[in-house]
């Protein structure tokens, strides 16, 4: 019969195994990425996509559903007034951030899964050469392959 382990025994078990901790530390340098990310996003690409678009901030980019806001306030400031607001600016700054993550992550994987196609140790390959030598059938020496007769019996060999 099978002893019951209970709940903290099965927990243990679960959390012990080497894929949730693996899964663990993914999640954990995939945070520290996100961040890396966000700021190559927000420090580097978005200026310059701004710049391309008449310096414009894309955090700045909404709509007012409800209050009374004028045109070219902040988000912040209108937010600051009460007003609902549809922010599609900074689902666009999201987005791009999702979509170089998931490039960056692509990439990743593709090396990985490269490397692990690379063998450890290289494969020798064995050229086999054209037998140089025969047995006697008659004495069972070993003789030249092109002799036509034993140099220790001397039988004549017959031609196969």
């Amino acid at each position: 019969m099978k002893k019951k382990k209970g709940i903290i025994g099965e927990f243990k078990e679960f959390a012990l195994k080497g894929n949730v901790v693996d899964l663990a530390i993914g999640v954990i340098i995939g945070g520290a990425f996100q961040g890396i990310v966000k700021s190559l996003v927000d420090d580097i690409i978005m200026p310059l996509v701004s710049g391309i678009f008449g310096n414009v901030d894309f955090t700045n980019w909404y709509l007012v559903l409800r209050g009374d806001v004028s045109a070219g306030t902040s988000l912040a400031a209108a937010k600051e007034m009460g007003a609902i607001t549809f922010n599609y600016g900074s689902f666009i700054t999201v987005l791009i951030n999702f979509l170089i993550l998931a490039v960056i992550i692509f990439l990743m994987v593709k090396a990985i899964n490269k490397l692990r196609d690379i063998p450890l140790k290289k494969k020798v390959e064995i050229i086999e050469e054209a037998p140089t030598t025969k047995m006697c059938p008659y004495c069972k020496t070993e003789i030249s392959i092109e002799a036509v007769r034993c140099p220790h019996c001397t039988s004549d060999l017959k031609e196969e």
